[in-house]
């Protein structure tokens, strides 16, 4: 892969006028949608969304400008603002509905997803260099990224192996710091080391009292969930800064090894979508997450916590899954097409 890449100003450059940076707002937002609904849905990566949107480096650069406190782009500042926008809304308002959507649609839904994943794979290839970039640290990264993604999906099939830990401030900072820099990479999701350290429910929980505390305008609701927040957003907010700056860097001195985790992650993630599989109700005795099912809290434990059990599909349902998985890769394609310049990222 070429070492010399075009600059930052030179990625955003076509986005330099009016309707260029409109045209990137809108697809920003929508990243930023995707991306907060991705956060709190374990099994899709935030990091994905913003690369089939297409807003993905640039996104990176103006994380990295901000933390250092730069002006290089007026349009990477103008993708942090508009998805961080997007997230916190999607987060707020979407990710309910989106949750039981893929909890009631799982095998439709993941088709989906599944064929959005196999559309965005040409574009990092592209970006990695194609064929004549396709180096020994290519390779390499890509090992390395498939390995961490089956490992995850190892824990989302099996969630008896997932601990619990206390929702102490120093441990939701540390859930914060390192859930957000999983989100940050496409592939990998932070909802799943949340659900490692059993902090998946009480912070999902925690915004949405906080959310219906600020629509109620009840303040002592709101004052009670920023124990859980606060903490949580600031180890959030480093973690996505650090993250950012090391990935324009690793960017910039070993692309083609990072490109290569991209590609892995993207494609280990395959196993976590698999789409033909069910939830199990619990029954009392069962563990889930670290904690023993009774006849009084198993009403409590939502349906997106319980066991997945595979099945053999319907003819059916395969035809089914198979002209979803076609509409995602379409969509997928469609969306790469949107701005075809700034894609290149490098």
């Amino acid at each position: 892969m070429p070492e010399s890449t075009p600059s930052s100003s030179t990625t955003l450059q076509t986005s330099g006028t009016e309707g260029g940076r409109i045209a990137l707002a809108g697809r920003s937002l929508l990243g930023g949608l995707l991306m907060g609904i991705a956060n709190v849905v374990p099994g899709i990566s935030g990091g994905a969304m913003l690369l089939l949107m297409g807003v993905y480096k640039a996104f990176l650069d103006g994380l990295a400008d901000l933390t250092s406190l730069r002006w290089r782009s007026l349009s990477a500042w103008l993708v942090v603002a508009v998805v961080g926008f997007g997230a916190l809304t999607s987060i707020a308002f979407l990710a309910g509905p989106m949750k039981w959507l893929l909890v009631t649609y799982r095998f439709e839904v993941y088709s989906v997803l599944i064929g959005m994943r196999l559309g965005v794979i040409p574009t990092v290839w592209h970006l990695a260099g194609g064929k004549r970039g396709a180096t020994r640290g290519l390779w390499i990264g890509m090992g390395v990224g498939v390995v961490l993604t089956s490992l995850a999906a190892i824990f989302k099939y099996n969630p008896d192996i997932i601990g619990t830990a206390g929702t102490s401030p120093a441990m939701l900072f540390f859930g914060g710091l390192i859930a957000a820099s999983a989100t940050i990479l496409p592939g990998l999701d932070g909802s799943y080391l949340l659900m490692l350290l059993g902090q998946y429910v009480p912070v999902l929980g925690a915004i949405d009292r906080f959310k219906d505390g600020v629509l109620a305008r009840d303040f002592a609701a709101i004052s009670a969930e920023l124990w859980t927040l606060v903490p949580f957003g600031m180890g959030a907010a480093i973690g996505i800064a650090g993250v950012a700056v090391l990935l324009r860097w690793l960017f910039k001195k070993y692309p083609a090894p990072t490109f290569g985790l991209l590609l892995g992650v993207l494609m280990g993630a395959f196993i976590g979508l698999y789409p033909f599989a069910s939830y199990v109700q619990p029954a009392v005795g069962d563990v889930i997450k670290g904690v023993t099912i009774t006849a009084e809290n198993l009403a409590s434990i939502d349906k997106d916590d319980w066991k997945l059990k595979f099945y053999s599909p319907t003819l059916m349902q395969v035809g089914i899954s198979i002209v979803l998985i076609i509409a995602g890769l379409v969509a997928a394609r469609l969306l790469a097409r949107l701005d075809p310049e700034e894609r290149q990222v490098q």
